[in-house]
C-alpha cells in the first residue's frame, strides 16, 4: 500500500532522517574520539590529588597534620582514611572507561593502586594508596570526575533535533512553494481561468524562472485558442441558423403537403437542437457555484415536462436539502437526463417512461440519483456513455441528436466539482448517480 504523502512531506520526512542520522553519527564520532583524551584526564586529575594529598601528609609534622587534612575536607572536599584490612569495598563499574582509568592510574601510582566507588557502604570516588608502605584511602566526590551525563546529552540531542526539525521544515517550504504555485495556476487554467494562472518570471532561480516563463505563455496560448473557439463557434452557431430559419420560412410557405411540411419543420428542429448541444458541450466558461435548493429545482425541472405525456416522473427529495452548484447547469443536467429516459427508457409493452428522482445527503455531500426502468445498456458499454457522439447500438438505435447528451452532464457536473457515475439496475434500467457539494447551513 503506497502512502499518500505530499511532496513537502516527502521533502521534510527525506531531510529530516538526512540531518538526524547526521547529529548521531556527529555524537557517535564524537564519543569515540573523547573517550581517551577523557579518560585519561581522569586518571591524571585523580594522581595529582592523591600526589598532592600524599606529599602534604609526608612533609608536614604530625602537629600540622591533623589540620591539613582537615583542611582538605572542607576546602577541597578530599578525604584522607587509614585502609584497615576488614574494610569493604565495591569496584569500580566493569566497561571499558573504568578499565582504561585504573590502568593509568597504575601507571602513575603503582600497581597497589585500587579504585572503589564504595568503602563501607560510603559512596564516593576512592583511591587506594601506599604512603612509605602505610595503606590510605583518598575520597572525594565523584562528580568532580564524571564526564557529561546522559541527561546533558538528550537535552543537547532535543535541542540538535529541533532545530533540525525546524530547518527540514523551512528547506522543504522553500523547495516546494514554486511546485505549489504552479499546481494552483495549472488548477485555473483547467479551470478556464486564465487570468488568474500568472507566475512569477523574475525568481532568482534559473530553473524555476524558464518553467515560470514557459508556462505563462502556454497559458497565453491556452487563453487564445479558448478565445478563438468561443468566437468561431459562436460564427458557425449564427451561420448555420440563419439558413436554418429561412429554410423553416420556405418549408412552411412552400411545401403543400402538410405531412412532408411536419416531418421537414421536425428535422429542422432537430438541426438546430444538434447546434445547441454542441454549443453547450463547447462551453468554456466556469460554473459560478451558489447555494441551490435542489427540490424546488427538480420540482420546477418536472412541471416543464407536464406535458409530455410519454414520461411519468416520481420525486423524493427533502425539501430543505440544498447543494453548491449553478442553477442554470443543474437544470441542463436534469433536462439532460429525463430527455434521456423518455427517449431510451421506456418500459418493454408500455407507450411511456417511468423515471424516479431521489436525493438524499450524506455528509458534505449530496447524492442525486435518477433511475428509469428502460431496457439498460450492455456492460460493456457503459464506461463509453459519456463520451462525445458515443451512442449504444442496442438502446439508441432510434436514437436522434448528436449522441453527446451525457457527454455534457458529466461535463457539467465536473465542472460545478461534482461526479457523475452511469449503472444498471439490478431489475433494468439506467441508473445515474450525481455526487454534488452539500451546502453548509452557514452558506
Amino acid at each position: 500500500m503506497q502512502l499518500g504523502l505530499s511532496l513537502f512531506w516527502r521533502t521534510f520526512v527525506l531531510l529530516l532522517l538526512l540531518l538526524s542520522g547526521s547529529i548521531l553519527a556527529w555524537l557517535q564520532t564524537f564519543s569515540a574520539l573523547e573517550f581517551e583524551p577523557r579518560a585519561v584526564q581522569m586518571a591524571h586529575q585523580a594522581a595529582s590529588l592523591v600526589n598532592l594529598s600524599r606529599a602534604a601528609l609526608i612533609h608536614a609534622d604530625s602537629i600540622a597534620r591533623v589540620p591539613l587534612i582537615k583542611t582538605l575536607a572542607e576546602q577541597e572536599g578530599v578525604r584522607i582514611f587509614t585502609r584497615e584490612p576488614d574494610d569493604r569495598f565495591a569496584p569500580m563499574e566493569d566497561d571499558a572507561f573504568n578499565r582504561r582509568v585504573s590502568e593509568e592510574l597504575a601507571m602513575r601510582l603503582g600497581p597497589d593502586t585500587v579504585l572503589a566507588r564504595s568503602v563501607n557502604e560510603k559512596p564516593g570516588f576512592w583511591i587506594g594508596f601506599l604512603i612509605d608502605g602505610d595503606q590510605y584511602w583518598l575520597r572525594t566526590e565523584r562528580s568532580r570526575f564524571d564526564a557529561v551525563g546522559g541527561a546533558t546529552w538528550l537535552i543537547w540531542l532535543g535541542i540538535a533535533l529541533a532545530l533540525s526539525v525546524a530547518g527540514a521544515a523551512l528547506i522543504a517550504r522553500r523547495i516546494n512553494h514554486p511546485l505549489r504555485e504552479l499546481s494552483f495556476a495549472a488548477t485555473k487554467v483547467r479551470d478556464g481561468d486564465f487570468e488568474s494562472s500568472h507566475l512569477d518570471e523574475s525568481v532568482s532561480t534559473n530553473e524555476i524562472r524558464e518553467v515560470n516563463v514557459g508556462f505563462n505563455r502556454m497559458a497565453r496560448q491556452l487563453a487564445k485558442i479558448d478565445q478563438d473557439r468561443a468566437v468561431m463557434l459562436a460564427g458557425i452557431s449564427h451561420d448555420l441558423r440563419t439558413p436554418l430559419a429561412r429554410l423553416r420560412l420556405e418549408t412552411e410557405m412552400s411545401v403543400s403537403d402538410a405531412e412532408a411540411r411536419q416531418h421537414m419543420a421536425a428535422d429542422i428542429d432537430q438541426l438546430d437542437a444538434i447546434i445547441d448541444k454542441f454549443m453547450d458541450y463547447a462551453r468554456p466558461e466556469q460554473a459560478r457555484l451558489e447555494v441551490v435548493n435542489l427540490s424546488q429545482l427538480l420540482h420546477r425541472c418536472v412541471a416543464a415536462l407536464r406535458e409530455q405525456r410519454d414520461l411519468v416522473i416520481s420525486l423524493d427529495v427533502p425539501e430543505t436539502l440544498t447543494v453548491l452548484a449553478d442553477e442554470t447547469d443543474l437544470g441542463r443536467v436534469v433536462a439532460n437526463l429525463t430527455e434521456n429516459a423518455r427517449r431510451y427508457g421506456r418500459t418493454e409493452g408500455e407507450d411511456f417512461a417511468r423515471m424516479e428522482i431521489m436525493a438524499r445527503a450524506r455528509d458534505d455531500q449530496v447524492l442525486l440519483r435518477l433511475r428509469d426502468h428502460g431496457p439498460g445498456v450492455p456492460q460493456d458499454a457503459l464506461p463509453n456513455l459519456t463520451k462525445p457522439f458515443f451512442r449504444g447500438d442496442s438502446a439508441r438505435t432510434s436514437a436522434r441528436g448528436a449522441g453527446l447528451g451525457l457527454a455534457i452532464v458529466e461535463k457539467t457536473v465536473l465542472r460545478m466539482g461534482g461526479s457523475l457515475t452511469l449503472t444498471n439496475a439490478a431489475d433494468g434500467g439506467l441508473v445515474a448517480l450525481i455526487r454534488l457539494r452539500r451546502a453548509s447551513e452557514r452558506a
